[in-house]
Order: structure tokens, then C-alpha cells, then sequence
């Protein structure tokens, strides 16, 4: 396997930290010259990372319409615009990421439940361009994924201060 060969990474679980690791790995590879595809699928709020993503010339953001509603409360004409909107996201990502050295795929394992079909992400996957490094976060790890997969973290939560009431906050959270 060359240096040059790209791997799929998994960042998955209920824990802190799987869009940080994503943006950290982005910042380095953007650090050293190359090109960068992050999309954000299910969030559309402000976020820290997003603003310092935003300061790359080498990173290429793009994001999903805000979502304000978690997926379990929406009905089904909402489902149906947030799943046009979670395809069209992927495929202008996979389309802006052929000449990029990583892609990173923030929430796309989520979107894969109900908006994003996992054949349209696995086919990807399968036919990407050899140097195409990819990242891949979510909640949990499907086995098609698993099975592309070079890297695979588990981070998973022993304590969070939302189990105490406290909100998601700003510079920390998001």
C-alpha cells in the first residue's frame, strides 16, 4: 500500500469528539497543502469548526439546510425534503472530492437512516479515486462500513454534562 492510498475512517458512538477528530484530521491535511471536502450532513446551525474550517483556502465546506427538528419528530413531507437534501449534499461532496486528498462525511452515517441511501454511500466508496481518503461519522456503525473500513473509534460516553441538564455550549460543543 502506497503513503498515497486512501482509507475510510469511522468515527462512531455516543461520545464528544467524533466532529472534532473529523476537523482535526481536515486541518492537517489542509495544513500540508491539500485539498479538503467536508460536508455536513443533518446540521446547519453555526458551529466553531465551520468558522475555522471556513478560514482554509485548501477546505471546501459544504452543509445541509438547517435542520431544527430532530429526525424522530418530523413528518413525512419534512423526511422528504431533508432526504433530497442529504442526496443532493452527497453527491455534489463525491463530485468536489475526485481531486481532493480527503473527504470527510460529518453525520452521514445518521443520514443513512431514512435520507441517504447506505448503496449510494457504499458504491461511492467502492469506485473513489485511489487517494481519496474518507471520514465518517455517526452514531453507530453499520456493517457495510464497517467492512470498508481501515480505521474504525469507537468514542464512546462515560459521563456528559447533558446528563446533568447542561446545554450544548458554545466554543465547547459547537
Amino acid at each position: 500500500m502506497s503513503e498515497q492510498q486512501g482509507l475510510v475512517h469511522i468515527y462512531y458512538g455516543d461520545g464528544k469528539g467524533k466532529t472534532t477528530a473529523a476537523f482535526g484530521l481536515a486541518f492537517r491535511c489542509a495544513g500540508r497543502g491539500r485539498q479538503v471536502v467536508i460536508a455536513q450532513f443533518l446540521k446547519g446551525g453555526a458551529s466553531g469548526e465551520v468558522t475555522a474550517a471556513e478560514r482554509f483556502p485548501e477546505i471546501t465546506m459544504l452543509r445541509s439546510k438547517a435542520v431544527r427538528k430532530f429526525t424522530f419528530q418530523m413528518n413525512e413531507a419534512e423526511k422528504a425534503e431533508t432526504a433530497a437534501d442529504c442526496q443532493k449534499l452527497f453527491r455534489e461532496a463525491a463530485d468536489k472530492a475526485r481531486d481532493a486528498r480527503l473527504l470527510v462525511l460529518d453525520e452521514a452515517i445518521d443520514a443513512t437512516y431514512g435520507f441517504l441511501p447506505m448503496g449510494e454511500l457504499t458504491a461511492f466508496l467502492d469506485s473513489r479515486p485511489e487517494q481519496l481518503e474518507v471520514v465518517i461519522t455517526g452514531h453507530s456503525l453499520p456493517g457495510a462500513l464497517a467492512e470498508r473500513a481501515g480505521y474504525i473509534s469507537h468514542v464512546e460516553k462515560e459521563k456528559h454534562p447533558y446528563d446533568q441538564g447542561v446545554m450544548a455550549r458554545p466554543d465547547i460543543e459547537f
